[in-house]
């Protein structure tokens, strides 16, 4: 079944297959160093969002997490990883994670607000929007951040390459930007990122 679309890999062309052997080790070497100078980068601002959101969940606040595309996944992903039972499970949902809700937004009033609406409805001053985007420029993920501002939210932000305008107009207290042209490597580091942050949340006190 994958002939047609990757015929290099059935091919039997050695030449092929080592071009294609050098291109994956090639992009997993990448992704290596792009997250290693990540965590070499952003640790110590890692470690102070940490002791933020632990002062959040400690106070009683829920984690919001929202994206598009791929990240809307990834923000699925941080919501269920923050909210895993057991000892360390806290307060988390994914603004991704309704389809009738989005489906409902997006038809009757305007895709671009299919998470400030949810937030305005359900967050409360003191609680966390974490908000994932590989441009930094998505309209509903910046308007997002914009109502979690106004509602008094602590504020993260995940962006590839130069941030977007989610930079621009410093819409996150917290913000992290991939030092990456690619979509690829950009949510595979995010993904490092938000682990990192879920670790260190477990392990941090309240920021004063």
């Amino acid at each position: 079944m994958t002939g047609p679309l990757y015929p290099f890999l059935t091919s039997g062309d050695a030449t092929t297959q080592e071009e294609v052997t050098r291109s994956t080790a090639a992009k997993a070497t990448e992704s290596l160093h792009l997250r290693l100078r990540l965590l070499r980068d952003l640790g110590p601002s890692l470690t102070a969002c940490a002791g933020a959101l632990s002062s959040a969940f400690r106070a009683g606040g829920t984690l919001f997490a929202f994206g598009n595309g791929g990240s809307s996944t990834d923000a699925q992903y941080v919501a269920q990883l923050f909210s895993a039972t057991g000892p360390g499970g806290l307060p988390a949902i994914s603004l991704t994670g309704d389809a009738a809700l989005l489906t409902a937004l997006a038809n009757d009033v305007d895709f671009d607000v299919v998470f400030a609406r949810q937030l305005a409805a359900l967050a409360r001053p003191g609680d966390i929007a974490m908000a994932l985007s590989t441009s930094g420029g998505s309209a509903n993920v910046l308007r997002g951040l914009r109502e979690a501002r106004r509602r008094g939210m602590v504020t993260v932000g995940f962006a590839g390459s130069g941030g977007g305008r989610m930079a621009e107009e410093r819409l996150a207290d917290h913000l992290f930007v991939i030092p990456s042209p690619s979509v690829h490597r950009i949510q595979e580091a995010q993904t490092t990122a938000c682990h990192v942050l879920w670790q260190l949340v477990q392990q941090a006190p309240a920021a004063p």
